[in-house]
């Protein structure tokens, strides 16, 4: 997807995978035309447009474009934090030029993608069966004496330059969320994972990290945020913890961490948990006494929520998830009230206030203390939210 200029696919909706991964990386993206396929041919020239709207379009032949240009020192100031979503650890030290107060998502996924193994084809190298990974992997760690430094070294790498783009300001980084079928994806890893119906609502997030079947590759993780932060010197860089079902989950997966060196407070360290399944919002309280602080993910909160499948390429679904939805609202609101009860963080890292404006003042009317942005709204957002604080303060 880096390789490319734009984005079109057949299926998917705002929400889906190709979506988000393309926001983050900064390319444009029209998902669910349900007529790319018919109507583009190899080798035409097109542009494609996300700039009109909620409906992105793609024209025939090449055509100019103007380019909008903003005085950052002119950005006003906001009550409300505007932190930024990171994945590419090269974009890091471009991204910190942007008004911000740190960065709210950053995805070990993209790290994850570039060291192309599955952890546990390293830890099981000599028992792999399938000899052509296997001769890959043993070209690509040629040099390292254990195949799983490999590993560690590189995730190490990528999280130490996203903390070190934006130091001295926090750098909230997810724990690993890979579906199963994206793990099975990477060299060697068909070979460690299930085949599931619904991936989406399957093994992944915290029910991993503690499972016997993945916790050694688990644990690399942690040694590779544990020498981030200890080793490089950035303790400015926080974690969080995906799709975390149940406060048990929460306990299981820390005491883990903690065995590795990273346990919360030690050093500063802050833990924080997604919330983005409605029992992280009916147990807020019970998670507040475990986690530092919430990050709200619109997307799969929205999904369970209203029962829908965010990959779905049905366009009316698609069309029907949407952080809008007045019962996701009233979720959001509780659990910022929660937090601000239980004096903990919360702030959010979903697709939602960096596709409609209206969604970011409406967080902002609940109190939420941060909003974390795809970095091409992050001004225009800021500026608009600096409005909205504005005519707040005069009511």
């Amino acid at each position: 997807m880096k390789q490319a200029s734009a984005i079109v696919t057949e299926e998917g909706g705002r929400p889906c995978h190709a979506a988000i991964v393309s926001r983050e990386l900064g390319i444009p993206a029209v998902v669910g035309t349900q007529v790319a396929i018919k109507k583009l041919t190899s080798g035409q020239m097109v542009t494609v447009s996300c700039a009109e709207g909620a409906v992105g379009k793609v024209y025939e032949g090449k055509l100019p474009f103007k380019v909008k240009k903003t005085n950052l020192t002119k950005v006003a100031k906001t009550k409300t934090k505007i932190m930024v979503n990171i994945g590419e650890p090269d974009q890091a030290f471009t991204y910190s030029f942007l008004p911000h107060d740190g960065v709210g998502l950053a995805r070990e996924e993209f790290i994850i993608n570039a060291i192309k193994i599955h952890p546990l084809a390293l830890l099981a190298y000599p028992k792999l069966r399938d000899k052509k990974a296997k001769a890959v992997i043993a070209k690509m760690t040629a040099g390292y004496k254990n195949k799983t430094d490999y590993f560690v070294e590189k995730l190490a790498s990528g999280v130490a330059m996203l903390g070190a783009g934006f130091y001295p300001k926090d750098v909230i980084v997810r724990l690993s969320d890979f579906k199963t079928n994206e793990y099975a994806n990477l060299i060697g890893g068909k070979q460690f994972e299930p085949d599931e119906e619904n991936p989406m609502l399957g093994w992944r997030g915290a029910s991993r990290y503690y499972d016997p079947k993945f916790e050694k590759a688990f644990r690399l993780e942690c040694k590779a945020l544990k020498k981030a932060r200890d080793v490089f010197g950035l303790t400015n860089i926080k974690v969080m913890v995906p799709f975390c079902r149940t406060v048990e989950e929460g306990e299981k997966v820390q005491a883990i961490m903690a065995q590795e060196g990273l346990k919360r407070g030690k050093n500063g360290l802050e833990v924080y948990v997604m919330c983005e399944i409605p029992a992280n919002v009916i147990l807020a309280e019970k998670f507040a006494k475990i986690f530092d602080g919430f990050s709200i993910g619109s997307n799969d909160l929205t999904q369970l929520t209203l029962g829908i499948d965010r990959d779905s390429g049905i366009l009316k679904i698609a069309g029907v998830s949407n952080e809008k939805n007045e019962a996701v609202k009233t979720l959001i609101s509780q659990v910022i009230q929660v937090a601000h009860k239980t004096k903990r963080k919360i702030g959010i890292c979903g697709q939602g206030p960096s596709d409609f404006p209206d969604f970011a003042e409406f967080l902002v009317s609940q109190g939420i203390d941060s909003i974390s942005l795809n970095p091409d709204t992050v001004v225009a957002t800021k500026m608009r939210i600096a409005k909205f604080e504005k005519t707040l303060r005069r009511k």
